[in-house]
């Protein structure tokens, strides 16, 4: 019988051409909910640990939550509703959006998997047609709102493995029992390529466009067109 079909997505600069977890601070900033020098000063050295290899995502999220922790449920899911018609559906492009029907119209079950945290990822996930998220789950009190800690497994680097093996295992499956397809930009997304039956480097960064030429894998750049 013929094995289903996993077709994984990445989010930040593969199906978008932008980092949502970055714009969303961004917007903290524009909307006054963040100090812009404190919060940037924060910010960069966070990035910086992260390309270094040596970022503390448990601080990370911690950080990049407080303005929403603080301001309530209310007042975040206004906010964010305001993000996506400011700077989430205008990025959203249509190579995106038909790369992703096409999976969905040949039966394939699409998952986005992504480092970024639940809260910023959602509605995205949403907007572009995808019900099924793996994200960064954040972990909430008794009153079911957020407390800055990770739930769970992080969906980063080899975390995205651990979280897929999850998913499959939840429905009795393993690697072997599907055929798989990931698609991300990043080095960092590197384990879980490995993993997959077709790894397809998308948009991807320098390093990793290195390493997709030296092991053979596809190469998909779904923005060359646009600036």
């Amino acid at each position: 019988m013929t094995r289903p079909r996993l077709a994984l997505f990445d989010l930040d600069h593969t199906l978008l051409p932008l980092d949502s977890d970055y714009e969303w601070g961004e917007f903290t900033i524009r909307i006054g909910w963040n100090d812009p020098v404190e919060f940037a000063r924060r910010n960069a050295a966070f990035y910086a640990d992260y390309q270094a290899g040596t970022l503390d995502v448990h601080d990370y999220v911690y950080f990049a939550t407080e303005a929403v922790r603080q301001r309530g449920p209310e007042a975040a899911a206004a906010a964010h509703e305001r993000f996506m018609d400011e700077v989430i559906r205008p990025a959203i492009r249509p190579e995106a959006l038909a790369l992703l029907r096409q999976h969905q119209d040949a039966g394939d079950e699409v998952l986005i998997i992504t480092a970024t945290n639940e809260f910023v990822t959602a509605p995205i996930a949403r907007a572009l047609g995808v019900s099924q998220l793996l994200a960064m789950q954040l972990a909430r009190d008794a009153s079911g709102w957020y407390t800055g800690e990770i739930e769970g497994i992080p969906t980063m680097r080899e975390g995205k493995v651990y979280r897929m093996e999850q998913w499959l295992a939840a429905r009795q499956l393993g690697w072997a029992d599907v055929e798989s397809t990931f698609y991300s930009d990043s080095l960092n997304d590197v384990p879980l390529l490995d993993k997959v039956d077709h790894p397809v480097a998308t948009n991807p960064d320098p390093r990793l466009r290195a390493l997709a030429l030296q092991r053979g894998w596809r190469i998909l750049d779904l923005f060359t067109v646009h600036p």
